[in-house]
C-alpha cells in the first residue's frame, strides 16, 4: 500500500484532532462518529469509509485530500514540475502566441493556485502552474494597452506561486530565474505595491546563499522606496518588508537591526489592525508575532530564551495561513530543542505537520531538530522514529 496506509490516515487525524484541541470525544460529536469508530481509526485499527473520513475532514475543517493524501504522489508532481517551469520561462521575453485562457479564466485560475500556495499545497500548485505561467508571459505580451499593467500583475503572481515550490524543494536556480521573471513583470506593472512584493520574494536568494548582510542593505532599499503606509495595503506591504528585515538582519547577527526591523513591523501591524493577505503576503500582528519568535531563532541558540518568551501562551490563529503557521511551529520546535525541552519540541513539529504536512516535511529544520531528538532524547521513541522516516531525517 502507498503512504496512504490506515495507520498514516489515523495518525493525520490525530495530528489535525489536537492542533484544533479537540478530544477524541468532541471529534466524535463534531463529526458524527461513533467515539469508538474514531478511536480505532486513530489507532489504525480500521480505514475510515469515504463518508466517515469526509465527516470527520468537515468537522476538523480541512480538505479530504489532506487526511489520505500521498506523500509520494505529491513529490513526484513537485519534480516533474520543475523542469516544466524551466522550459516555460526559458524565453519569457519573446512573444510567442496568444494566451489558451481568457484573461478572467487565467486570474481566477492564478487566484485559486495562490491560495493553493499559501495553503501550502505544493502538489496541486505543481499540477497547474507551469501552463498558468506559460499563459501568463503570453498574455503579457498579447495583451492591449489598456489591460497591460493587469496580466503584468497576473504574471507576477503565477511567478511568485511556482517559486513557491521551486525554493521550497531546492531548485534555488530555477527559484531565481523565476523571481527575475517576478521582478520583470512587476516593473511592466508598474505598480510600487507589486514591485515591493517583488521586493520581499526576492530575499529568498539572499537566504539560499546565506548572504544574510547583502539581503538586508537590498530590503532596505526596498523600503526606502515603498509607498508611505497611507492606506492598509500600502501599510501591510512595508511591513511585510520590516518583517523579512528582520530576520535577515536576525542571520547577519545584527541584533539592533533586528530589533529595529521588528519595532517598526510591529507599529504598521497595529496600523493594519487585523490579519490579513495583501497582495499574497500574510501580515498582521500574529504575522508579527510569528516573526519575533522567527528573528529569535535567526540571532542563534543563546537567544533561545527569547524566542520562548515571543511564543509564550500563545498559538497562531486556525485562519492564517498554513504555511506561516507551519513555519512558526517549526522554529519553535527549534528553540525548544535548544533549551531542553524535547517533549515541547516534538509536540511543535507535530503541529507544525498538522498545519501543513509538505512545507513541515521539507523544511531543513524539521530534519534537524528531528534528528537531534532521536540522537538525545528517546521519550516517545516509536512516534519519534516514525516522524523522522517520514521527515526523511533517518
Amino acid at each position: 500500500m502507498s503512504s496512504d496506509s490506515t495507520q498514516e490516515i489515523g495518525r493525520r487525524i490525530a495530528a489535525y484532532r489536537r492542533a484544533r484541541r479537540y478530544t477524541q470525544t468532541a471529534l466524535a460529536a463534531a463529526s458524527h462518529v461513533s467515539y469508538a469508530m474514531v478511536r480505532a481509526i486513530e489507532r489504525g485499527a480500521r480505514r475510515p469509509s469515504d463518508e466517515v473520513l469526509e465527516a470527520i475532514a468537515n468537522a476538523l475543517e480541512v480538505e479530504v485530500a489532506r487526511l489520505r493524501a500521498d506523500h509520494a504522489s505529491a513529490e513526484r508532481r513537485i519534480h516533474r514540475a520543475l523542469p516544466a517551469l524551466s522550459a516555460a520561462i526559458a524565453g519569457y521575453e519573446l512573444a510567442l502566441g496568444p494566451p489558451t485562457r481568457r484573461p478572467e479564466e487565467l486570474a481566477d485560475e492564478i487566484n485559486t493556485a495562490v491560495g493553493w500556495r499559501l495553503a501550502a499545497q505544493y502538489g496541486r500548485v505543481a499540477a497547474v502552474i507551469p501552463g498558468l505561467l506559460t499563459d501568463a508571459i503570453r498574455y503579457v505580451h498579447a495583451a492591449p494597452g489598456a489591460e497591460h499593467s493587469d496580466a503584468a500583475r497576473m504574471l507576477a503572481s503565477a511567478a511568485r506561486t511556482a517559486d513557491a515550490i521551486a525554493f521550497k524543494h531546492g531548485a534555488h536556480d530555477l527559484s531565481a530565474r523565476l523571481i527575475d521573471l517576478m521582478r520583470w513583470a512587476a516593473d511592466r506593472a508598474d505598480d510600487p505595491l507589486v514591485q515591493a512584493t517583488a521586493s520581499y520574494v526576492r530575499a529568498e536568494t539572499f537566504f539560499a546563499a546565506r548572504a544574510h548582510a547583502a539581503g538586508l542593505v537590498a530590503l532596505e532599499q526596498a523600503i526606502d522606496v515603498a509607498p508611505p503606509p497611507d492606506e492598509r495595503t500600502q501599510a501591510a506591504a512595508r511591513g511585510a518588508l520590516h518583517m523579512r528585515a528582520a530576520v535577515l538582519a536576525g542571520r547577519a547577527e545584527n541584533v539592533d537591526a533586528a530589533d529595529s526591523h521588528l519595532a517598526h513591523a510591529r507599529r504598521l501591524g497595529e496600523q493594519v489592525g487585523r490579519e490579513g493577505c495583501y497582495l499574497g503576503t500574510a501580515f498582521g500582528p500574529e504575522s508579527v508575532r510569528i516573526h519575533e519568535v522567527s528573528v529569535a531563532v535567526s540571532l542563534g541558540p543563546d537567544h533561545a530564551d527569547r524566542a520562548l518568551r515571543a511564543a509564550a501562551a500563545w498559538a497562531p490563529n486556525i485562519g492564517l495561513p498554513a504555511e506561516r503557521r507551519s513555519g512558526f511551529y517549526i522554529e519553535l520546535a527549534r528553540a525548544q530543542d535548544w533549551a531542553g525541552f524535547p517533549v515541547e519540541a516534538f509536540t511543535s513539529l507535530r503541529m507544525a505537520r498538522a498545519a501543513a504536512p509538505q512545507h513541515t516535511r521539507e523544511h531543513p529544520w524539521t530534519r534537524e531538530v528531528a534528528r537531534n531528538l532521536r540522537r538525545f532524547h528517546r521519550s516517545d521513541a516509536e512516534s519519534l522514529t516514525h516522524f523522522a522516516h517520514w521527515a526523511g531525517a533517518v
